[in-house]
């Protein structure tokens, strides 16, 4: 055990100086200029719509050649309410990329207040364990120290149940290896670590460690974390309506299809990269919409989790180095 408290108290491992990326957000403590992260974070933007942009630039050079053998003046004449329409579907569209990206970009930073909030309660039931409990024999220390890696560990089980990834070794060095096998077989791991931190406040208080009011407020700390994991939850099982989705991607294909037959009069042989300019553009809103409305994965644009929890642990180091014995 007192190995596992070394391993897990290093300050080697959780205290490093920030790099350029953890003060953009990014926290992979990698040094990269402004241009290789802009680079990084539109990577996977670009690698999903990639493929439709080279497709519609194809298809807008369909047209300039269809134009230049004299058929697509012939079908302008023939059908002259195309401009209209493609000016009622830039109202539309605009209107929909907005809502879009507004409730992708509200999941997003709903979810970062909720963890924001998960380090501040964190930080407030370690200070308050620390202080407020009692030591009465030498074993009540040890047994202090793991109930604060305990409360760090229902973060990091927070963050695998939201990416719901199973019990891993992020957790083997936070617990003892007898809680660790039996969160093995538990279908929610965060709630029975918020169980045990429960059941030591109420024998702290049976010990006449701590008083009534200490007990009450530490409960209250512990109910909080429990309902800023519901709040991670509602996020994750309440996913933007699937018809939304469709409707939006059928009115942009429909944009696509309409909009090079009105530019092509203008622009000629530049109507193909033309179209795949502007399909980059409405494309990637979207995407960068679909990337950050699901806030809990590995992605680049996702929340920074891993070291949002490195930030619990390097704080709860500090708090076990600098707590005294009582």
């Amino acid at each position: 055990m007192a190995e596992s408290q070394r391993k897990f108290f290093s300050r080697e491992k959780y205290v490093a100086k920030r790099s350029f990326r953890e003060r953009f957000g990014l926290y992979t403590g990698e040094e990269h200029s402004a241009i290789k992260v802009t680079l990084r974070l539109t990577e996977s933007v670009l690698q999903a719509i990639l493929p439709w942009v080279i497709l519609w630039g194809g298809y807008g050079f369909l047209i300039s050649l269809l134009n230049y053998y004299g058929h697509i003046s012939k079908v302008n004449a023939d059908i002259k309410a195309i401009p209209n329409i493609v000016i009622s579907l830039n109202i539309v569209l605009s209107l929909l990329l907005i809502f879009r990206t507004n409730t992708a970009h509200d999941r997003f930073w709903e979810a970062r207040k909720l963890w924001g909030g998960m380090v501040n309660t964190v930080r407030n039931l370690t200070r308050r364990i620390s202080i407020v409990i009692q030591e009465r024999q030498p074993e009540d220390r040890t047994e202090k120290e793991a109930m604060l890696r305990l409360v760090v560990a229902f973060a990091v089980a927070m963050k695998l149940h939201l990416r719901r990834e199973p019990v891993n070794s992020e957790l083997a060095c936070l617990i003892s290896s007898s809680k660790y096998e039996a969160l093995q077989d538990v279908n929610h791991p965060p709630l029975q670590i918020a169980y045990w931190i429960g059941d030591y406040f109420q024998h702290q208080h049976e010990r006449e460690c701590i008083d009534v009011i200490e007990l009450h407020a530490l409960h209250l700390l512990l109910d909080e974390m429990v309902n800023l994991l519901g709040g991670c939850e509602r996020i994750l099982k309440t996913p933007v309506p699937l018809v939304y989705t469709i409707t939006l991607k059928m009115l942009l294909t429909f944009y696509f299809l309409l909009l090079p037959w009105e530019l092509v009069s203008g622009l000629t042989w530049w109507t193909g990269p033309i179209l795949a300019f502007l399909s980059c553009i409405l494309l990637g809103i979207d995407e960068i919409g679909a990337e950050i409305e699901e806030p809990f994965g590995h992605d680049a644009n996702d929340l920074p989790l891993d070291a949002i929890c490195k930030t619990m642990l390097r704080n709860t180091y500090d708090l076990c180095s600098s707590c005294p014995i009582n």
